[in-house]
């Protein structure tokens, strides 16, 4: 296929990328930042290629997050790795910020196929599934080596449920340990009570639940609006979504809990996946086994420097006292002991093979 030229039309929201072949104009991908950094892989594939090779074949990718958070900039990798391992017949193009499907969304969109591919915190689906919820029991896998520990005791079992759901896993990568953000200094559980919360996933309203906070459902493009409004006014999640979302607006307390490590994990619609030729399935497989070492580089690195950033904007960070730690642990270990109650042998082979 032969194309006279490539050309792109942006403004502050949205960047199409059309090819004109003749007199006839084809769009053949868009992205919703202008960041150069996020491009379509179709364009970049076709900018350096010069687009001999192009087979139309584009898929969609929501993810939840900023265009400059370390989980969509591994995602940016990932695509562009995939956009020369299948020499641009698989070109992949992002959707930052719930652009495209909110948050909760994502994952039955990729069932679905709406979109073929998407990124989604998977401990947010534990009501499906029990061991959708395996990064998020708390204090289980506090450390970086722990979650990669915890997430290759898990993989099989994840990967069957996920499975049955007619997805495929391709790669995940942890979130920076979680800790507590409050607009005040907290000494104790007794401290908290009454405090609405962000929560995420079942983990996080249990542990809001059982120090006596009040857990609201909230989605991470949206904790910014919600902090202003007074909505929520305390955060457990990660020292990058802090910076990320500027908590030191509201916020000026970060507690270095280390409660869990979450993942993201990027899925593909089975259908879709099984339908590529070998070659490219194989070409997935790679760069998603290179995003996920990649990733947990880059959450490490995001991490050092979301805790610079929010020390620099005020917020103290500091790590709970002995008292608090003792307080948080009693209650991680009865919502460990539920959890694996409820997973059955799923939650226990994987305990099993972790310890």
């Amino acid at each position: 296929m032969n194309f006279d030229g490539l050309l792109m039309f942006a403004n502050d929201e949205l960047t199409d990328f059309y090819i004109y072949q003749g007199n006839q104009q084809n769009r053949v991908g868009h992205n919703t930042m202008t960041n150069p950094q996020l491009l379509s892989a179709s364009a970049l594939f076709l900018l350096t290629s010069g687009g001999a090779s192009f087979a139309a074949q584009t898929w969609d990718m929501p993810t939840a997050y900023p265009a400059t958070n370390f989980q969509t900039l591994n995602a940016a990798d990932f695509a562009a790795c995939v956009a020369t391992g299948t020499k641009g017949e698989i070109n992949i193009v992002l959707h930052p910020n719930g652009s495209l499907f909110k948050g909760n969304d994502i994952k039955r969109a990729v069932q679905t196929g709406q979109a073929q591919i998407g990124e989604r915190l998977l401990s947010a689906h534990e009501n499906e599934n029990a061991v959708f919820g395996t990064d998020s029991v708390p204090f289980l896998a506090t450390t970086y080596e722990a979650s990669i520990r915890l997430n290759a005791a898990a993989k099989p079992e994840i990967d069957i449920a996920l499975d049955r759901q007619g997805l495929k896993s391709l790669y995940s990568v942890p979130w920076p340990p979680n800790g507590l953000y409050f607009n005040k200094e907290v000494n104790s559980v007794a401290d908290m009570k009454g405090i609405k919360v962000r929560s995420y996933n079942k983990a996080t309203a249990k542990i809001a639940e059982g120090v006596g906070m009040v857990p609201v459902s909230i989605e991470a493009a949206e904790i910014s609006q919600a902090m202003a409004a007074g909505v929520i006014s305390s955060l457990i999640t990660s020292s990058v979504t802090g910076k990320d979302t500027k908590v030191w607006e509201q916020l000026n307390h970060y507690y270095l809990a280390n409660a869990w490590l979450p993942r993201n994990t990027v899925v593909v619609n089975k259908a879709a996946f099984e339908a590529l030729p070998k070659d490219n399935q194989a070409a997935l497989l790679d760069c998603a086994a290179k995003a996920e070492v990649a990733g947990v580089e880059k959450s490490k690195a995001a991490d050092a420097e979301a805790l610079k950033t929010l020390a620099a904007n005020g917020v103290q960070v500091v790590v709970p006292n002995d008292a608090m730690k003792a307080e948080l642990a009693k209650i991680g270990e009865a919502i460990a002991k539920d959890w694996a109650a409820k997973g059955g042998a799923g939650a226990a082979g994987i305990l099993a093979k972790y310890k």
